[in-house]
């Protein structure tokens, strides 16, 4: 018996075991770890181009290939190490995204030191408060907003590589930044509540 079925969720994650448990589990709840940042932004952008279904069946890939995303760890990879995940199935073998990873656990190092944390420097885009929306329908989420515009170029300008506003504005979905659960979804109250 599938117990999906008795659960309001929001309508992208259903039908699916891996999207409904990264939705019931991690979507929407704000972040405020800068090694998770680097995760979730290695993750958005390991996503462009192809669905998220496919990147959450990744998830642990990434992290055993990432070094659990110690910022620090990821920074100071090698060329050979970043080569060598490219043979690696559990994750996407793009090597610009790839690449990507050690160049923006580089970036974030330089928003630590003028920020104090990527978390603190991130979140002022948003006032330090999730936005709380009220979706009722999947076909009225935004995939851009002025925000995310605003955060994709000043991320871009900090060296930032797949960081468009489409990515910028997902990241915002997944990290909290925004609460985009739908409605009727048994998560929109919960996830309201840990602003």
């Amino acid at each position: 018996m599938n117990s999906s079925k008795h659960i309001d969720r929001c309508e992208w994650c259903q039908g699916d075991t891996d999207d409904e448990k990264y939705h019931d589990t991690q979507w929407g709840v704000p972040i405020h770890d800068d090694d998770l940042w680097l995760e979730f932004i290695t993750l958005e952008g390991a996503q462009a181009g192809l669905s998220w279904r496919t990147i959450v069946k990744k998830i642990k890939g990434y992290q055993d290939s990432f070094k659990g995303f110690d910022i620090e760890k990821v920074a100071v990879m090698t060329d050979e190490e970043l080569e060598s995940l490219l043979t690696n199935p559990k994750i996407i073998r793009n090597r610009l995204k790839v690449f990507s990873t050690r160049n923006n656990a580089q970036q974030m190092i330089k928003v630590q030191a003028e920020y104090g944390s990527f978390d603190k420097y991130i979140w002022g885009f948003v006032n330090h408060k999730s936005i709380q929306n009220k979706i009722s329908d999947l076909k009225d989420i935004p995939t851009t907003t002025e925000i995310s515009d605003a955060m994709s170029k000043d991320l871009k300008k900090r060296g930032f590589k797949f960081i468009g506003s489409t990515i910028c504005y997902a990241l915002m979905q997944a990290s909290g930044m925004v609460n985009d659960h739908e409605i009727d979804c048994f998560r929109h109250k919960e996830c309201a509540k840990l602003i």
